[in-house]
């Protein structure tokens, strides 16, 4: 049978279908063979944030970042922010996996969840504050939205399907070269929006509480899920957006 091709443009507005809310006509056929495109999708979204909060940064810093972080998040339909939630709340909040998986299933939001909305949206907001307060807006959310999208074709890369069902299982495993274009194509974006150094610096940084998620995904629940994704996605925004205040705050 012959292997899908690396790169086809309908990867594009599929991801954004994916990843957004954006009305975006497309097909999902080509399912994790298309995550390559998912830092472009982060790039969308990381841009119009940005230019919100560019529009409103005579308001100040703390004013313009909570205007970014609102954008950004109707423009995903919080839809990581959910899966973030119901990690919290499977995980801490279940004594084995197939409890912990019920609870992930549910749409009620408990205590682990909400505290985990809260204090990511918290860390976000002081990131995006200071960095928006030394005069670097839209670069830095750019850089951090290409770099977690990447971070989300990883973990779907290297953790095993935990439901056997839903929508991880729909979409399917990306193969390296998927991957490795998805993290080329995020460093890239990333380093021509804040340079190499910081890109890279905020791409470690991303990797490493990405791989951090998703050793938790299985040692919690086994592998992955569409929420576990999310929480990467996430977690590992907050990793890029932490290393950025350190190096252009």
């Amino acid at each position: 049978m012959p292997r899908p091709a690396l790169l086809r443009i309908e990867d594009v507005p599929a991801a954004l279908a994916l990843l957004t809310r954006l009305p975006v006509p497309a097909s999902q056929s080509r399912g994790a063979a298309g995550a390559w495109a998912y830092p472009l999708a982060g790039l969308v979204v990381g841009a119009l944030a940005g230019v919100a909060g560019w529009a409103a940064l005579g308001l100040g810093a703390g004013l313009a970042a909570a205007l970014a972080l609102t954008v950004q998040v109707m423009l995903t339909g919080a839809l990581h922010e959910d899966g973030l939630a119901d990690c919290a709340d499977g995980f801490w909040g279940g004594a084995d996996t197939a409890r912990r998986l019920a609870i992930m299933k549910d749409s009620q939001v408990g205590s682990f969840g909400v505290l985990a909305l809260v204090l990511s949206l918290i860390a976000r907001w002081s990131a995006l504050s200071a960095l928006f307060a030394a005069g670097t807006v839209l670069a830095p959310m750019i850089a951090a939205a290409v770099l977690s999208r990447a971070a989300m074709s990883a973990a779907m890369a290297v953790l095993p399907n935990a439901r056997g069902r839903g929508l991880a299982d729909s979409v399917g495993r990306p193969g390296a070269a998927t991957v490795a274009l998805a993290v080329a194509l995020a460093l890239t974006v990333a380093a021509l929006a804040v340079g190499p150094l910081a890109a890279l610096a905020a791409g470690l940084a991303a990797a490493a509480l990405a791989a951090l998620t998703a050793l938790t995904a299985r040692a919690k629940i086994g592998g992955v899920t569409g929420d576990v994704l999310g929480a990467v996605q996430v977690i590992s925004e907050i990793a890029a957006l932490a290393a950025l205040v350190a190096i252009m705050g």
